[in-house]
């Protein structure tokens, strides 16, 4: 049995800068450092700050005045901001670049009176972030099916955003189905580059291989779309979020299994799934190479 990685996989700049925020954060200031939510989604990430001393919470409410907080990679609305100002709390923003960039976009087009049509998946933390920039002026759509019925306020004047972690081919069907519906839309497609590499580079694995592992957590958007895009190829396609995971029929019928994971997911699980297969030969399918990097916030840069 042989596997074949996909190149790019694994984490991006954003998740590279979120995790390095929290270890610097604890170097820095020391314990305890308080995070809002997952800093990524990814449980093995999680659980390897919380032994360096980190402290997870759901809400700023968890978190005692005057202490250090980190917001995650997934972006908070302003109410957060709010809050944790009212708390006295040290806020240190891991917010990826790329999401504060959509954040910025929906403050614009609120101040222009635009209806704010944001395509994303409800509940997911960046989703969340998002939609409290303006809560009243934007409308949430998960699918292409959803476009008929969708009533704005000012259908005249919509522009539509999107989740940065979607699936490109979805998103593209349901930025065509708005154009018909809203003529005057103006499109954002924010999806982002690690997101649309990982999934370019799933497409060309799934041509090679007869079955794709994503390696990932469960709750992560990016992972979640991997799967759907290498199964949408034709091919049987699992996610899963370590090599206990595996079953083991899946080695036997399988002479070629790709492999690929998330922007959030460590390379060490990589490397343990490799060693659970104990595949007769890996080799790397790589298809774009990512030099990507964001600078840290401003308290980090000495």
């Amino acid at each position: 049995m042989e596997i074949i990685l996909a190149s790019p996989r694994g984490f991006c700049a954003g998740v590279v800068r979120a995790i390095d925020i929290v270890n610097m954060c604890i170097d820095k200031f020391g314990t305890p450092i308080y995070v809002r939510h997952e800093i990524v989604h990814n449980p093995h990430v999680v659980n390897e700050l919380k032994e360096r001393g980190a402290i997870f919470v759901d809400e700023l409410s968890d978190i005692p005045p005057d202490s250090t907080v980190i917001f995650s990679a997934h972006g908070v609305s302003p109410a957060v901001w709010d809050e944790a100002r009212k708390k006295n709390l040290h806020i240190i923003d891991a917010t990826c670049p790329l999401v504060t960039k959509v954040h910025s976009e929906s403050i614009k087009y609120k101040k222009q009176g635009y209806s704010i049509i944001l395509i994303g998946h409800e509940g997911h933390d960046e989703v969340i972030g998002t939609m409290g920039e303006a809560p009243d002026q934007t409308y949430l759509i998960e699918s292409e099916s959803q476009v008929n019925q969708l009533k704005v306020e000012h259908p005249e004047k919509t522009i539509a955003l999107t989740q940065t972690t979607l699936s490109v081919e979805d998103t593209k069907d349901i930025i065509s189905s708005l154009k018909v519906k809203f003529p005057n839309l103006v499109a954002r497609n924010d999806i982002c580059y690690a997101t649309s590499n990982r999934q370019e580079a799933v497409k060309q694995l799934a041509s090679q291989v007869d079955m794709v592992l994503v390696i990932g957590a469960t709750n992560s958007s990016n992972c979640a779309r991997l799967r759907e895009v290498a199964e949408n190829c034709g091919i049987p396609a699992y996610l899963i979020d370590g090599p206990e995971a595996i079953n083991p029929s899946w080695l036997d019928n399988y002479d070629k299994i790709g492999v690929t994971s998330g922007a959030s997911t460590p390379e060490q699980l990589i490397d343990a799934v490799i060693t659970k297969c104990n595949p007769a030969k890996v080799s790397t399918l790589e298809t774009k190479k990512e030099n990507v990097s964001f600078v840290l916030p401003k308290e980090l840069r000495n």
